[in-house]
Formats: C-alpha cells, structure tokens, sequence
C-alpha cells in the first residue's frame, strides 16, 4: 500500500470505526478488525488491558479525573504531556489528537494562562474529543480538523508540539515534521510519542510485524526519524526508547527543539 490518499483514508476509517466503539452502540462488531492484535494502537483498550498501547501507559495518575471515554479513547504508545514538560502558560498543539486525553492533560499543565489545540482529520474522533472536553470542563482548549501534514494554524503560534503514536501513520512524514517547525515559535520543541524501528529493518521486515495502521509497518527508523527532524531544522533532538511494541519496534519518546 504505497498511495497516499489510500493510507489515508485507511486510517481515517480505522479511526473513526474505533471511535464509534466508544460512542455508538450501533457501531459494527467488527470495527476493530485487522489492526495490530489485541492491544493493538487502533484498539479501545481498559486502563489495564495492555501495556504496549492505551492508557495504561499513563502511570503517573494523571488521569484520575477524565472522563471515561477519554481514558478508553486512549490508543497511543506513550505520556507525551509528561515527556514534553509543559509549563504554565504555554499553547501546546496535540497533532492526531483523538478522544482528547493529551490535550485535556496538557491544559491542565499549562493552567488558565495557556491554551492547547487538538488537531485530528476524523469527525467521529473529534466528536468525542469535544464531548470529552465538555464533561471535564476544560475551557482552554480547541479542537480542530484537519491533517497533520497541512496544519490549519499560522507560522509561530505554538510553544510545544506534542503527538502520541500518530506519526507513524502518516504517509508524508516530512511533511509533517516540516509542519511542526513551522508551527513552533523559536526556542519551541516537540515531545513525541511515537513508534520506531531499529535502524536495520527494512521497509519489509517492518511490515512483516504489523499493519499500517497498526501502527506498526509505517514506523520511521530511528536514524530516519534523526534525519528528518535536522533536515527540517530542528536540533537538540533525541530519541529514547521506552518499551518494544513488536519485535525490534519500540514505543520511543522523540524530543527537539527548533532554534
């Protein structure tokens, strides 16, 4: 699967599907079907179904007082609110932003002073995101739709980009790496969760582990996610694995700062 309005709207749908899981008790049976297995990323999962993908991954309590939905919602690799160290007053942008979760987290970071955007291209997704919003209150936050690689927002608008196991979807991820720094003010920086693959896998043996949306045949390599990120500008980057997610794939926090 090499075109890219075709992987889009695979995700789209996967996505939407999954939301429908959470929201609409007519959604088909099946939603679910053909992502990575159970505990999949594209999966709903209880806070402690998995510890590969979901919630389950937030263990720092944080997420005591969301709503439910948001939790089960939750269909990232990582806490990219907590690697990101956000502070009082910043605007973070959550890109494939989901139920919500990372964006209600990040308001609460940054307070009454600041503000988070979620960007998602998924209606059913963004439906549920601002429900979510709505039940917990949250009035320093906006949800948007759009795609990640063409960001609906001016140069310089935002402190800190986060995402949480969403670029590996993406079928220009250049483009999307090129968008975040451009979003950023100067001295901004990512906080990503994310999946990648050791450096000698090849683009076969990545699909070999998982679906494209499963997130797991689109992963970057490491040395690739590096070479992206200073070809678009970006420096002091880093990225550190956490936990395997499939054989020789890891959930991994990706950190840099544009200058």
């Amino acid at each position: 699967m090499t075109d890219r309005s075709d992987i889009r709207e695979q995700v789209r749908d996967r996505y939407a599907r999954a939301a429908l899981t959470i929201t609409d008790v007519s959604a088909p049976t099946d939603a679910n079907a053909d992502c990575c297995g159970a505990g999949g990323c594209c999966t709903p999962q209880a806070l402690e179904d998995t510890e590969v993908f979901g919630s389950a991954l937030y263990a720092d309590g944080s997420t005591s007082e969301l709503p439910e939905n948001a939790l089960l919602a939750s269909l990232g690799c990582g806490n990219p609110t907590a690697v990101a160290e956000l502070r009082e007053g910043e605007t973070v942008l959550d890109l494939g932003s989901g139920g919500g979760i990372d964006v209600l987290l990040s308001a609460r970071r940054v307070g009454k002073t600041g503000f988070a955007f979620g960007l998602d291209m998924t209606d059913e997704m963004l439906d549920l995101a601002r429900a979510n919003a709505a039940k917990a209150g949250a009035v320093n936050v906006e949800f948007i739709k759009g795609q990640i690689e063409d960001v609906p927002l001016a140069d310089a608008t935002v402190d800190v980009v986060i995402s949480n196991c969403v670029i590996n979807l993406s079928a220009d991820k250049p483009a999307v790496i090129r968008e975040m720094f451009r979003v950023l003010k100067p001295g901004g920086r990512i906080g990503v969760s994310d999946v990648v693959a050791e450096n000698h896998l090849s683009q076969d043996q990545r699909a070999e582990r998982g679906s494209y949306v499963g997130c797991i045949a689109g992963a970057l390599s490491i040395a690739e996610y590096e070479t992206e990120l200073a070809a678009a500008g970006f420096t002091d980057v880093s990225v550190q694995l956490t936990h395997e997610v499939a054989e020789q794939m890891h959930g991994a926090i990706v950190k840099a700062v544009k200058p």
